[in-house]
């Protein structure tokens, strides 16, 4: 966590203390829809494997767009950070959520590398202008391997 922007580093330890939580979501008539934000995870880990700079970046939330002056930094900076696992991917699926608050949540993605190491992706979503993006990926890796 130390190559992470401060700013995802403040906001990556509540985001696993929150989601550690015992508890479920809240109830789904009151919440936003996982569908919703999982299709903008699914979409930017499609694009970076895809190795496409401009729309991983478009799923990043204000903070990242602030901090990096354009989409090739950006990818650069995210795979330099030891994120490389999920450029090479070969599946995710996903795991636990929780809604935060109405324009916040935190959600588990399972990742299976091309090596088939296991990987658990803790990612915080905002929504912004009626959009999900990413806050920021908090990558564990997990014991045994995928098939």
């Amino acid at each position: 966590m130390d190559r992470l922007p401060a700013f995802l580093r403040v906001f990556i330890l509540p985001m696993l203390v929150a989601l550690s939580l015992s508890g479920s979501p809240r109830a789904e008539e009151q919440a936003p829809s996982p569908e919703a934000w999982q299709a903008a995870i699914t979409s930017q880990i499609i694009a970076f494997r895809e190795r496409d700079a401009d729309a991983a970046f478009g799923y990043a939330a204000a903070p990242f767009h602030k901090t990096f002056s354009d989409s090739r930094h950006f990818f650069f900076a995210i795979i330099g950070s030891g994120y490389t696992p999920i450029m090479t991917s070969v599946s995710h699926s996903f795991g636990a959520y929780r809604v935060l608050d109405d324009g916040s949540v935190g959600q588990i993605v399972h990742l299976v590398d091309s090596d088939q190491s296991l990987y658990d992706a803790v990612y915080a979503l905002s929504l912004e202008d009626g959009a999900w993006r990413v806050d920021g990926v908090q990558l564990i890796k997990t014991p045994g391997i995928g098939i």
